[in-house]
Protein backbone atom coordinates (compact mmCIF):
# COMPACT_ATOMS: atom_id res chain seq x y z
CA UNK A 1 0.00 0.00 0.00
CA UNK A 2 1.39 3.42 -0.98
CA UNK A 3 0.48 6.11 1.55
CA UNK A 4 2.43 8.84 -0.20
CA UNK A 5 0.34 11.99 -0.48
CA UNK A 6 -0.33 13.41 -3.92
CA UNK A 7 1.53 16.64 -4.61
CA UNK A 8 1.69 19.39 -7.21
CA UNK A 9 5.11 19.43 -8.92
CA UNK A 10 7.04 22.64 -9.55
CA UNK A 11 5.14 24.70 -12.18
CA UNK A 12 2.18 22.37 -11.76
CA UNK A 13 3.34 19.55 -14.04
CA UNK A 14 6.23 17.10 -13.70
CA UNK A 15 7.39 17.67 -17.28
CA UNK A 16 7.83 21.40 -16.48
CA UNK A 17 9.97 20.88 -13.37
CA UNK A 18 13.22 21.20 -15.30
CA UNK A 19 12.15 24.70 -16.42
CA UNK A 20 11.40 25.91 -12.88
CA UNK A 21 14.61 27.87 -12.29
CA UNK A 22 14.37 29.57 -15.68
CA UNK A 23 10.73 30.48 -15.09
CA UNK A 24 11.56 32.09 -11.75
CA UNK A 25 14.36 34.11 -13.36
CA UNK A 26 12.00 35.37 -16.08
CA UNK A 27 8.95 36.17 -13.93
CA UNK A 28 10.34 37.32 -10.57
CA UNK A 29 13.09 39.59 -9.22
CA UNK A 30 14.97 36.48 -8.13
CA UNK A 31 17.94 38.03 -6.36
CA UNK A 32 15.73 40.50 -4.51
CA UNK A 33 13.08 38.09 -3.25
CA UNK A 34 15.53 35.33 -2.30
CA UNK A 35 17.95 37.71 -0.54
CA UNK A 36 15.05 39.20 1.41
CA UNK A 37 13.97 35.70 2.46
CA UNK A 38 17.43 34.95 3.88
CA UNK A 39 17.47 38.41 5.51
CA UNK A 40 14.27 37.40 7.31
CA UNK A 41 15.76 34.01 8.22
CA UNK A 42 18.97 35.48 9.71
CA UNK A 43 20.82 32.13 10.00
CA UNK A 44 23.10 32.14 13.06
CA UNK A 45 25.99 29.96 14.15
CA UNK A 46 24.93 26.47 15.27
CA UNK A 47 21.22 27.10 14.70
CA UNK A 48 19.38 24.01 13.47
CA UNK A 49 17.41 25.27 10.47
CA UNK A 50 15.04 23.31 8.24
CA UNK A 51 13.81 24.38 4.82
CA UNK A 52 10.37 22.89 4.21
CA UNK A 53 10.11 22.35 0.48
CA UNK A 54 13.70 22.96 -0.62
CA UNK A 55 12.77 22.67 -4.30
CA UNK A 56 15.74 23.09 -6.61
CA UNK A 57 17.97 24.18 -3.73
CA UNK A 58 18.39 27.89 -4.47
CA UNK A 59 17.30 29.17 -1.05
CA UNK A 60 19.12 26.64 1.10
CA UNK A 61 22.33 27.32 -0.88
CA UNK A 62 21.93 31.06 -0.22
CA UNK A 63 21.36 30.38 3.48
CA UNK A 64 24.54 28.30 3.61
CA UNK A 65 26.49 31.02 1.81
CA UNK A 66 25.15 33.57 4.31
CA UNK A 67 26.33 31.50 7.28
CA UNK A 68 28.11 28.18 6.75
CA UNK A 69 28.08 27.58 10.52
CA UNK A 70 24.31 27.21 10.64
CA UNK A 71 23.13 23.57 10.68
CA UNK A 72 20.94 23.50 7.59
CA UNK A 73 18.81 20.66 6.28
CA UNK A 74 15.95 20.38 3.81
CA UNK A 75 12.72 18.43 3.42
CA UNK A 76 10.68 17.88 0.25
CA UNK A 77 8.22 15.41 -1.23
CA UNK A 78 9.47 15.53 -4.83
CA UNK A 79 12.39 13.23 -5.73
CA UNK A 80 12.92 15.00 -9.07
CA UNK A 81 13.67 18.40 -7.49
CA UNK A 82 15.83 16.64 -4.91
CA UNK A 83 18.07 15.35 -7.71
CA UNK A 84 18.41 18.89 -9.08
CA UNK A 85 19.17 20.37 -5.65
CA UNK A 86 21.67 17.65 -4.74
CA UNK A 87 23.52 18.19 -8.02
CA UNK A 88 23.86 21.93 -7.33
CA UNK A 89 24.95 21.42 -3.72
CA UNK A 90 27.51 18.77 -4.64
CA UNK A 91 28.89 20.96 -7.43
CA UNK A 92 29.46 23.75 -4.92
CA UNK A 93 31.14 21.38 -2.48
CA UNK A 94 28.60 21.97 0.29
CA UNK A 95 27.32 19.34 2.73
CA UNK A 96 23.59 19.93 3.27
CA UNK A 97 21.33 16.93 4.00
CA UNK A 98 18.16 16.84 1.89
CA UNK A 99 15.43 14.50 3.07
CA UNK A 100 12.32 13.18 1.33
CA UNK A 101 9.04 12.42 3.06
CA UNK A 102 5.64 11.04 2.14
CA UNK A 103 3.69 14.27 2.60
CA UNK A 104 2.37 13.53 6.08
CA UNK A 105 4.50 13.34 9.26
CA UNK A 106 7.96 14.93 9.14
CA UNK A 107 10.83 12.47 9.83
CA UNK A 108 12.10 14.48 12.81
CA UNK A 109 11.65 14.41 16.58
CA UNK A 110 9.75 17.06 18.50
CA UNK A 111 11.66 20.28 19.23
CA UNK A 112 14.43 19.59 16.69
CA UNK A 113 14.87 22.98 14.99
CA UNK A 114 15.48 26.58 15.96
CA UNK A 115 13.95 27.85 12.74
CA UNK A 116 11.92 26.50 9.83
CA UNK A 117 11.63 28.43 6.57
CA UNK A 118 9.75 27.85 3.36
CA UNK A 119 9.28 29.54 0.00
CA UNK A 120 6.61 29.04 -2.67
CA UNK A 121 5.32 25.82 -1.12
CA UNK A 122 2.09 26.59 0.71
CA UNK A 123 0.24 27.88 -2.36
CA UNK A 124 0.60 24.35 -3.77
CA UNK A 125 -1.12 22.74 -0.76
CA UNK A 126 -4.85 22.37 -0.21
CA UNK A 127 -6.33 23.76 3.01
CA UNK A 128 -6.12 20.46 4.90
CA UNK A 129 -2.47 19.91 3.92
CA UNK A 130 -1.55 23.53 4.65
CA UNK A 131 -2.76 23.18 8.23
CA UNK A 132 -1.29 19.69 8.69
CA UNK A 133 2.11 20.86 7.45
CA UNK A 134 2.06 23.89 9.72
CA UNK A 135 1.22 21.67 12.69
CA UNK A 136 4.20 19.46 11.83
CA UNK A 137 6.42 22.52 11.61
CA UNK A 138 5.13 23.62 15.00
CA UNK A 139 5.91 20.18 16.43
CA UNK A 140 9.50 20.02 15.20
CA UNK A 141 10.32 23.60 16.22
CA UNK A 142 11.91 24.19 19.60
CA UNK A 143 10.04 26.37 22.12
CA UNK A 144 10.22 30.00 20.92
CA UNK A 145 11.42 28.73 17.54
CA UNK A 146 10.72 30.84 14.46
CA UNK A 147 8.76 30.17 11.28
CA UNK A 148 9.60 32.20 8.18
CA UNK A 149 7.49 31.82 5.03
CA UNK A 150 7.77 33.51 1.65
CA UNK A 151 4.84 32.80 -0.65
CA UNK A 152 2.08 34.31 -2.72
CA UNK A 153 -0.07 36.55 -0.56
CA UNK A 154 -3.04 38.87 -0.86
CA UNK A 155 -2.73 40.85 -4.08
CA UNK A 156 -1.74 44.46 -3.34
CA UNK A 157 -3.42 45.82 -6.45
CA UNK A 158 -5.91 44.85 -9.13
CA UNK A 159 -3.01 44.39 -11.56
CA UNK A 160 -1.31 41.96 -9.15
CA UNK A 161 -4.58 40.02 -8.80
CA UNK A 162 -4.93 39.70 -12.56
CA UNK A 163 -1.28 38.68 -12.93
CA UNK A 164 -1.70 35.93 -10.34
CA UNK A 165 -4.15 34.08 -12.58
CA UNK A 166 -1.07 32.78 -14.43
CA UNK A 167 0.05 31.00 -11.25
CA UNK A 168 -3.46 29.73 -10.60
CA UNK A 169 -3.76 28.25 -14.07
CA UNK A 170 -0.55 26.26 -13.49
CA UNK A 171 -0.92 25.29 -9.81
CA UNK A 172 -4.71 25.16 -9.57
CA UNK A 173 -7.35 27.46 -8.06
CA UNK A 174 -8.20 25.11 -5.18
CA UNK A 175 -4.76 25.42 -3.56
CA UNK A 176 -3.93 29.02 -4.50
CA UNK A 177 -7.19 30.79 -3.56
CA UNK A 178 -6.37 30.77 0.16
CA UNK A 179 -3.06 32.55 -0.51
CA UNK A 180 -4.37 35.26 -2.81
CA UNK A 181 -7.26 35.87 -0.39
CA UNK A 182 -4.77 36.56 2.39
CA UNK A 183 -5.68 33.53 4.51
CA UNK A 184 -2.22 32.04 5.10
CA UNK A 185 -1.72 33.94 8.41
CA UNK A 186 -4.98 32.43 9.68
CA UNK A 187 -3.71 28.92 8.95
CA UNK A 188 -0.47 29.74 10.79
CA UNK A 189 -2.44 30.89 13.82
CA UNK A 190 -4.67 27.81 13.72
CA UNK A 191 -1.55 25.63 13.91
CA UNK A 192 -0.72 27.23 17.26
CA UNK A 193 1.79 29.92 16.33
CA UNK A 194 1.89 33.33 18.00
CA UNK A 195 2.97 36.79 16.86
CA UNK A 196 1.98 35.98 13.27
CA UNK A 197 2.73 38.88 10.96
CA UNK A 198 3.22 39.75 7.31
CA UNK A 199 6.53 41.56 7.52
CA UNK A 200 7.00 42.67 3.90
CA UNK A 201 6.05 41.97 0.30
CA UNK A 202 7.38 42.29 -3.24
CA UNK A 203 5.18 42.79 -6.30
CA UNK A 204 6.34 40.61 -9.19
CA UNK A 205 5.25 40.04 -12.78
CA UNK A 206 2.92 37.24 -11.62
CA UNK A 207 1.60 38.41 -8.26
CA UNK A 208 2.42 39.64 -4.76
CA UNK A 209 5.10 37.62 -2.94
CA UNK A 210 4.65 38.12 0.82
CA UNK A 211 6.86 37.40 3.83
CA UNK A 212 5.38 35.97 7.03
CA UNK A 213 6.97 35.36 10.42
CA UNK A 214 5.66 33.65 13.54
CA UNK A 215 6.88 32.10 16.79
CA UNK A 216 6.16 28.85 18.56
Amino acid sequence: MNDKKEFIPALGYEWLTGFYDLTIKLTMPEKKFRTKLIDELKPKNDEAILEFGFGTGQNIILAHERNAKAKLSGLDIDPKVREIAQYKIKKLGFDIPLDLYEGTAFPYADNSFDKVFSSLVFHQLDAETKLASLKEIYRVLKPNGQLIIGDWGKAKSRMMRLAFYIVQLLDGFKTTNDNVNGLLPKFIEQAGFRNVAETDFINTKIGTYSYYKAEK
